[in-house]
């Protein structure tokens, strides 16, 4: 069946991807990407997406005239929008909670008014700050690992599940995202409209244009590569810190599964990402970087803590892999051979936007 999808934030790291895939593997579907163009590098992809036959809407989700439900017509959105920084909360809330809050409310009424699918990428950061920076953990050679076992639900050596707790703050970033969980199944009980929500850690690969408060592994690349500097911020200044990763083409593998099987999946929220055997510190992230690149970095140790940081975060993902059958693909070494080599193919681009 033909359809007509719209991407907000289809000209982001991962909505471009997600509209690349679908014009690729379904030629007959309109895809539509909206966005406001506000994160630099974003305009870079904009000549791919021509390319691939999407067409693209400037438009910013917070303003309701920009998702005129006669020009866009979608029956299915995926909302791929968001201020996605933790740290910009604290220096720039109103734009986090109309971003990220509002501009979801009024994707929300186009898909009310057009009857579409809604697929949500929502964050790890919906769970609160302080039940995380409590859990247990051993510190070794290179990294903090989570023990055995926790005063908590949800949490377990394969990571943070969809029933940890959610009382307590968790920063605006992941209070707009909560909440627009929570405007979603409102929706989709009074309005009827198929739903499904992914609760994503943190995602990399090539194109993601890596700062210091988001995309993390695509900024150790990309400084590596152009020899620029870096720091290892709070937790006494080691990088023992912890993320687990996905490789954006793993994201999008799922994504398409789900588009798919929506009929089964519908109403479900999951955790998704790279999990226990997909994770990094930034001690591992620099070796790995050097290794790749051949250049080697003096970083700057910062012993304070950053507002809303956490030591270690691993996704455990094994509902939506027993829903799906989908399973990451892609390990640690392949993943950042694969930012190198986009920095490579595109050096001079690249060097635009971070020289």
């Amino acid at each position: 069946m033909s359809r007509n999808v719209l991407i907000t934030g289809g000209a982001g790291f991962i909505g471009g991807s997600l509209g690349l895939n679908l014009a690729k593997y379904y030629p007959d579907w309109q895809i539509t990407a909206l966005d406001n163009l506000k994160r630099r590098g974003s305009e870079l992809n904009l000549n791919r997406l021509k390319q691939a036959g999407i067409r693209f809407v400037h438009g910013d989700i917070r303003n309701p005239e920009d998702l005129d439900v006669r020009l866009l017509q979608p029956d299915l959105i995926v909302e791929c929008s968001a201020e996605p920084s933790v740290q910009a909360g604290y220096t720039s809330p109103a734009y986090v909670l109309q971003t990220n809050l509002v501009g979801t409310a009024n994707c929300l009424e186009l898909a009310r008014q057009s009857q579409a699918d809604f697929i949500f990428l929502s964050t790890s950061r919906i769970y609160p700050i302080t039940p995380l920076s409590q859990l247990q953990w051993v510190e070794t050679e290179t990294r903090l690992q989570l023990a055995e076992s926790h005063n908590f639900a949800g949490v377990s050596q394969e990571g943070i599940a969809e029933d940890f707790p959610l009382e307590g703050h968790r920063s605006l970033y992941g209070a707009t995202k909560l909440a627009s969980e929570l405007l979603i199944a409102e929706y989709a009980e009074i309005y009827g409209i198929r739903t499904l929500i992914n609760r994503c850690g943190v995602v990399t690969g090539p194109w993601q244009m890596g700062k210091v408060d988001q995309g993390v592994f695509a900024l150790w690349m990309i400084a590596h590569y152009f020899k620029q500097s870096l720091k290892y911020i709070g937790f006494g200044g080691r990088g023992k810190q912890v993320r687990d990763f996905l490789h954006v083409d793993d994201l999008i593998a799922l994504l398409m599964t789900q588009i798919q099987d929506l009929d089964r999946l519908q109403g479900q929220t999951f955790n998704v990402g790279g999990g226990l055997t997909h994770s990094l510190s930034l001690l591992e992230t620099t070796h790995l970087c050097q290794a790749i690149t051949g250049n080697s970095l003096s970083i700057d140790a910062v012993l304070e803590n950053r507002q809303g940081d956490i030591p270690i975060y691993i996704t455990d993902s094994r509902k939506v892999q027993a829903a799906t059958g989908w399973k990451p693909q892609r390990d640690a070494k392949e993943t950042l051979t694969d930012i190198y080599r986009w920095i490579h193919l595109h050096e001079e681009q690249v060097s635009h936007i971070f020289l």
